[in-house]
């Protein structure tokens, strides 16, 4: 990178090379008046190389804080994958920083094992359903709602009208995730979700191509 620079730098101030020169660079082609000049087209170039790429969140971003309760690990299935997908990318519609989308992929690890969860009959928790068992009768949103992965997604990011939401925590950024996750969530379990906190960085990292999962979620991506 540092000789590539070099020799834009060069040809910003000299006007004497061509960007043919320039690994991966097009040749100049010659064109009527009006064209850009080499200059230009080398400015171009530059800002190209500068700017940032796409790509998975550093791990400081995912873990700000230090993760110190024994962690649970697993090898994701499709559907998992295809779940945890469903928040992240619906963290990212509402512009949250990659911190929300581990607090919310753990939060959905701890309690559906990050599956969308109908009702359960005599095995279900009260009348909670879907990623994050959000009850109907807590005023969560209707079954409907609630088993709608962007739907529920949005509501334990921004609550409801009988309920708080993530953004609602005053300095949640700066709270162990699982003291996050049982702001919203109210748990009998309250340390639970700490758990899972290192595997939920794993999925986030899987769904932008890295990680020890990258190959699962390629089809997901």
């Amino acid at each position: 990178m540092t000789r590539t620079m070099t020799r834009l730098q060069a040809l910003l101030t000299g006007g004497a090379f061509a960007l043919a020169g320039i690994a991966g660079a097009a040749p100049l082609a010659l064109a009527a008046d009006p064209a850009p000049t080499t200059t230009d087209q080398a400015a171009a170039v530059v800002e190209q190389i500068a700017a940032p790429q796409a790509g998975a969140p550093p791990a400081q971003e995912l873990h700000p804080l230090p993760i110190t309760a024994e962690q649970k690990r697993f090898t994701p299935t499709a559907e998992q994958l295809a779940n945890a997908k469903a928040i992240v990318d619906t963290a990212k519609e509402m512009g949250l920083p990659p911190r929300a989308w581990t607090i919310a992929v753990a939060t959905s690890l701890q309690e559906t094992n990050l599956k969308n969860l109908g009702h359960l009959g005599a095995r279900n928790d009260h009348d909670s359903q879907g990623l994050f068992q959000q009850r109907p009768s807590s005023g969560w949103g209707t079954v409907e709602q609630i088993t709608d992965p962007t739907y529920a997604t949005k509501a334990f990011f921004e609550g409801t009208a009988s309920n708080r939401g993530l953004l609602d925590i005053d300095g949640w950024q700066n709270l162990p995730l699982t003291q996050a996750a049982q702001k919203v969530q109210v748990s009998a379990y309250p340390n639970h979700y700490a758990k899972h906190e290192a595997q939920a960085g794993d999925i986030v990292e899987a769904l932008h191509g890295t990680g020890p999962y990258a190959d699962l979620a390629a089809d997901v991506r």
